[in-house]
């Protein structure tokens, strides 16, 4: 299978209502399939957060961001680990991705669908909930 298979196969698991802790191993193998994927990281690293595991969720969210600085969501998961981790330094990924999803509509949608899901499926989402208040409600 190819990694864009694998990743498609993991994230339609995802949708479909799949443990986070099962779907790790396979984003695991995407990232590292194809290690420049920002999208597998990002992904990976959000997976990691529901299952309450910020350090791995931090080391996938930074290599998401440095694969590609314009996605919100890899800025928003990198923020929420950080916050989880009591790192400082978190307002400037909120910031960067506040701008990013001001520019398009269409990342905007995305990420709100991803704050509503990712708050359903773990509703004692601190980290998560202050970061979408940060974004929304400033």
């Amino acid at each position: 299978m190819t990694p864009e298979e694998l990743f498609k196969e993991g994230y339609d698991r995802y949708q479909a209502g799949d443990a986070p802790a099962d779907l790790i191993p396979v984003f695991k193998e995407v990232c590292e399939k194809a290690p420049k994927n920002g999208n597998a990281w990002a992904s990976l690293s959000w997976l990691y957060l529901l299952e309450n595991k910020p350090a791995p969720a931090l080391k996938a969210a930074k290599t998401a961001v440095k694969l590609n600085p314009h996605d919100p969501q890899a800025r928003i998961n990198l923020a929420s680990a950080m916050l989880e981790l009591k790192e400082k330094g978190v307002r400037p990924h909120v910031e960067v991705a506040q701008q990013l999803l001001m520019a398009s509509e269409e990342l905007l949608d995305e990420v709100k669908k991803n704050f509503e899901e990712g708050l359903s499926r773990k509703p004692d989402w601190k980290s998560l909930a202050r970061v979408k208040q940060w974004l929304f409600e400033l």
